[in-house]
């Protein structure tokens, strides 16, 4: 399910502060700048930087 669109323009990584975009096939929402994908829960944003995924170790396990 996308994520509100209001939502997601008050979101920021908690990492860098900087933009972050949905992604649909992952089903989550990345930042760019650090190269994290914050995964959603139950239609919930997990915004911790300890859950989340580096794109790097997604992108290797294909």
């Amino acid at each position: 399910m996308p994520i509100d669109k209001e939502l997601l323009e008050i979101l920021a990584c908690p990492k860098c502060k900087g933009a972050i975009r949905y992604d649909a096939q992952r089903d989550g929402l990345i930042c760019d700048a650090c190269r994290l994908l914050y995964e959603i829960r139950d239609n919930i944003p997990v915004m911790l930087i300890d859950e989340a995924k580096r794109l790097d170790e997604l992108e290797e396990q294909k």
